[in-house]
């Protein structure tokens, strides 16, 4: 997690945090819940039974017109012009060098409403980014702040979840999305989507609902077991499903590629903003890389923490920590070429001393069939 200094602003559930006790620190420009019980407690909700999760800092774009599809094309490494209505896709937005502005998620509504959702941090970054390259019939709008974002995470999350809305969500397909109703008749769109590496759903609805649909959700069941989740348990949970982090495992330096991405990269592309230099990359094929890593001892990597082969200094740290669901403490590096496969012996250097690991594939934690 990277915290964010400066004016805060509040999200629509920031009183509602307060009552469940959550302690608040900065993030993305908002007053954030890190941990309301602890990480592990929450952590432990999330893989057995289900999370609720407070997402409203996230930045959300409105898009609308008949252009928007294959305009988002020439901005972006992934597909967009031939999702149908009802499909989610990732997706990263690329500079000329190939680095990431930013990791995001398309979701299209209908033939000509688009819902794109970036990361807090760089809200204000990727709204310059599509604005300043808006062409054809692409109309946009900044919902940053303006609108709220729920998520439920967890194998319990279908069945604590459909009481409240009206859409089937157990026929939902994984990345899909559907404009609904939740009791008492405010309009959401549910996906299928989320960032702990379970199953789960993400709610968009208007800020003024958000708080009735978070306390209702708690109150019919949390005695089965459901947790509202902070950041700190959310950071975990991705690390351990290999999902990266914006400013940690990608950044506008650190490319798709580099960052594992790959299968997202669609090279058959006629053009897309940074594809000339990836395709350089590709082809070279020499480029430093991230990686899993498990410590040999209890001593956690931390981001930033050098890593070593024979010695000699290989890569960083980019994200560390406990792995509850893989009894160890894991890690991420970006690490050079020749030090990245899977089963290499490296040391990580923690406050002068160096400490045991070895490269690890991701991810390093896969929900179990149920």
């Amino acid at each position: 997690m990277t915290a964010d200094s400066g004016a805060l602003r509040r999200t629509a559930l920031y009183d509602a945090h307060l009552a469940q006790g959550a302690r608040m620190v900065p993030f993305g420009g908002f007053e954030m819940p890190v941990q309301y019980t602890s990480i592990l407690k929450e952590h432990d909700a999330v893989r057995n039974r289900a999370g609720l999760f407070d997402l409203s800092h996230m930045g959300q774009f409105a898009l609308r017109g008949a252009d928007v599809g294959t305009w988002a094309e020439t901005l972006t490494v992934n597909t967009v012009a031939n999702m149908k209505p009802g499909q989610a896709r990732y997706n990263v937005f690329t500079n000329e060098r190939g680095g990431a502005h930013d990791d995001v998620i398309f979701y299209r509504l209908d033939e000509t409403r688009w819902l794109l959702v970036v990361n807090a941090s760089n809200a204000e970054k990727m709204w310059d980014v599509v604005a300043s390259a808006r062409a054809g019939d692409v109309r946009l709008e900044n919902l940053h702040g303006e609108r709220a974002l729920i998520a439920i995470q967890g194998p319990r999350s279908v069945e604590w979840l459909q009481p409240y809305v009206e859409h089937d969500l157990g026929a939902m397909k994984y990345y899909s999305c559907a404009e609904t109703r939740v009791r008492g008749g405010a309009a959401v769109i549910v996906a299928r989507t989320g960032y702990t590496g379970e199953d789960g759903f993400e709610i968009f609805l208007d800020a003024p609902e958000a708080t009735g649909v978070w306390d209702l959700l708690l109150a019919e069941n949390r005695e089965g077991g459901l947790e509202p989740c902070g950041l700190g348990a959310r950071d975990v949970l991705r690390l351990e499903a290999g999902m990266p982090l914006y400013g940690h495992e990608m950044d506008e330096e650190i490319t798709p590629l580099q960052a594992g991405l790959g299968w997202a990269v669609k090279f058959d592309k006629p053009a897309f903003v940074g594809k000339d230099a990836l395709a350089a990359q590709r082809e070279a094929g020499d480029y430093a890389r991230i990686v899993g890593l498990t410590m040999e001892g209890r001593v956690p990597a931390r981001a930033g923490y050098s890593v070593l082969r024979d010695g000699a200094r290989c890569g960083e740290i980019r994200s560390g920590s406990w792995g509850p669901s893989v009894g160890k403490n894991v890690a991420t590096a970006l690490v050079d070429a020749a030090a990245a496969e899977p089963g290499t012996a490296l040391e990580v250097e923690v406050r002068g001393a160096r400490h045991a690991a070895s490269v690890a594939p991701l991810p390093f934690y896969k929900r179990p069939k149920r």
